[in-house]
Formats: structure tokens, C-alpha cells, sequence
């Protein structure tokens, strides 16, 4: 005969419904409830099916993962890469794309945390959100910086912006531009612009950052990189901090007559493999994805398993892939 949670309650004298909080660890229950009940599921040999079992155990296997957008080709191939090896890890994801909107991303982290999921992996933050700092959830960031408890996996920012503009240096360009942006995002991303202004006052050249915002749509995108070329017309290179804002850069330079890299010599940063494909002349700094990943995914499993012993920032170096934009 197969038991049933109705023949669990009947036998500890509780409600069907007091057993089954019981299994999901929910509510208030006394220690004498939750003991009577477990009595009565050994008594029967009750198994509880798998979910109920991952519940009791305090285990969804589910991890949710926060990121701007997996419409842009680094993200969608990070995100891809992160399933994976959460996969082959014993886990399954939520997604949930933020476009680093708070209050986006704080109803994204409520419905995770209310679906009880094991852990997070985050690229998208908004510092301000409180259930980051108040949850006891295990937590991972990617190039974000969110709270002094929360590890951070980023690749080697200062070194690729120091690349990008050495890159363009040695190649003519005296009047670069750095586009970056949002600026009040706490991201070790900035570091790019950091090494592009080092770099340039080490030449003894002006360095000039104009905003692109990363959640604006193509259009006002597409306006500030018009902009920008009014601003700047003496502009000879570009170190754009991704690299859909430097294709979008490239097309905006070819459309005002611009040849590159004749006129102009442009430098992304990600090197996603659709931007690779779609655009191999493109000169970028490739953020290794994979290794990324398995850093996160290690880090995070590490955290669920209480491991406290990791380090709070864990860099990746990062190469240069050299097209013809240069």
C-alpha cells in the first residue's frame, strides 16, 4: 500500500496541512509538532516525492540569475555558459533580466527568494536594494559591486582599458575618446576607464569620457554617439567600454563619412562569439566567458555548501583580439 501525507497527519494527529509546512519548512510549527510529524514518517516509511524532499532538506536545486539583458551577446553567452555548468552542478535556473532598473531588479529578487531558490548569481545591481543586504541567501556578482559579504568574479578591467588605449596609441590616434556608462553604477567595469585615463595622461594626452548609457535604447544611443562626434571632431579613436556601443559607433563614423580605421580606429571591449562572427573586424578586449562562468558557478556552489573561506574578488585576465578596426 502506498502511503499518503493523509496517513502521515492521521497518525501524528495534525492537519494535512500542518504536515505538508512541515516538509516545506514553512510557517511557525512548535519543535513538538515537527517532531510528532517526523515520528509518523519513519513510523510509515513515507517518502515524501522529490520536491517535497529537496524542501525538507532546505534544497530547491534552483539558482537565480539577475543580469541586465541577454538581448546583448556577452550577457546572453555569459547567462548560457553560467545554465551549463549550473546544470552539470545538479541545478536549474530562473533568469530574469533586469535592464538595471531597481525597482525591476527588486521585484526579480522578491519572486527568487520567495521560490526559495538555493543561491544567486548576479550582474546586474542596484546597491541600494535592500533584500541584498538583509537575505542570508548565498550571493555571486559578476563586475558588480554590491555588499562586503557578496564575492565578486570580474575579469581584469584596469588591464583591458590599458590594452585598448595603448592599443590605439601605438597605432596614431592622439584625440581618443572613452565611452562609459552608467556612471553611478558601482561596477569594477569603471576600471576600464580608469587605465584609458592613466594611459593617456602617461602620453601626455586629454582624456575625455562621454556617457552612453547602458540601458538607454538604440535611439538615444544612437543620438549620443551622434553627439559625440559633434562634441569631439578632431575624435581619431574610440575605446568604447562594449561592444554593441562600438559597432553602433562604427556604423553612426561610416554614415558621416568616416573609414575605419583610416579615419577613425575604434577598440571594443567583451568579444562575445556572435560579435566575433557578425563582426570579426572589429578590435576588441575579450573577456574570458567560460572561465567566468566556472569561477561563479564554483564560488556559488562553495557559498551553499557554507564554505565562508573565499576570496571577495577574484580577477580573470583578459586578451586582445585583433581585428581591422585598428
Amino acid at each position: 500500500m502506498v502511503v499518503k501525507i493523509d496517513d502521515v497527519a492521521r497518525l501524528a494527529g495534525v492537519s494535512k496541512t500542518t504536515v505538508s509546512r512541515v516538509l516545506n519548512n514553512r510557517g511557525y510549527l512548535s519543535d513538538a509538532t515537527i517532531k510528532k510529524v517526523h515520528e509518523a514518517m519513519e513510523s510509515l516509511n513515507y517518502q515524501p516525492n522529490a520536491v517535497a524532499r529537496q524542501l525538507f532538506k532546505k534544497e530547491t536545486k534552483l539558482v537565480g540569475l539577475i543580469f541586465p539583458t541577454v538581448d546583448n551577446p556577452f550577457f546572453g553567452q555569459l547567462v548560457a555558459a553560467l545554465e551549463k555548468r549550473l546544470f552539470d552542478a545538479g541545478f536549474k535556473v530562473l533568469i530574469g533580466n533586469s535592464m538595471n532598473d531597481p525597482k525591476k531588479e527588486e521585484t526579480y529578487l522578491k519572486e527568487l527568494i520567495s521560490n526559495q531558490v538555493d543561491g544567486l548569481i548576479v550582474g546586474a545591481q542596484n546597491r541600494g536594494i535592500e533584500e541584498y543586504h538583509n537575505t542570508n541567501l548565498p550571493v555571486v556578482a559578476i563586475d558588480r559591486v554590491m555588499n562586503e559579504d557578496i564575492p565578486v568574479i570580474a575579469s581584469d578591467n584596469y588591464m583591458g582599458g590599458k590594452l585598448a588605449t595603448e592599443l590605439l596609441i601605438n597605432s596614431g590616434a592622439k584625440n581618443i575618446i572613452n565611452t562609459d556608462g552608467p556612471v553611478n553604477l558601482e561596477t569594477p567595469a569603471h576600471r576600464r576607464r580608469e587605465a584609458y585615463e592613466d594611459v593617456m595622461k602617461e602620453h601626455r594626452l586629454v582624456p575625455h569620457t562621454h556617457i552612453v548609457d547602458f540601458s538607454w535604447d538604440i535611439e538615444k544611443k544612437r543620438s549620443a554617439v551622434e553627439e559625440m562626434f559633434v562634441e569631439y571632431p578632431e575624435v581619431d579613436g574610440v575605446f568604447a567600454t562594449n561592444d554593441m556601443d562600438a559597432a553602433l559607433i562604427w556604423q553612426v563614423a561610416t554614415s558621416l563619412g568616416c573609414q575605419i580605421p583610416k579615419d577613425l580606429k575604434i577598440v571594443g571591449y567583451d568579444g562575445a562569439n556572435s560579435t566575433r562572427i557578425l563582426l570579426p573586424e572589429l578590435t576588441t578586449i575579450e573577456q574570458p566567458v567560460e572561465q567566468m562562468a566556472k569561477v561563479a558557478v564554483k564560488t556559488l556552489v562553495s557559498r551553499i555548501k557554507g564554505d565562508r573561506n573565499i576570496p571577495l574578488e577574484q580577477i580573470i585576465p583578459v586578451k586582445v583580439w585583433n581585428g581591422k578596426s585598428v
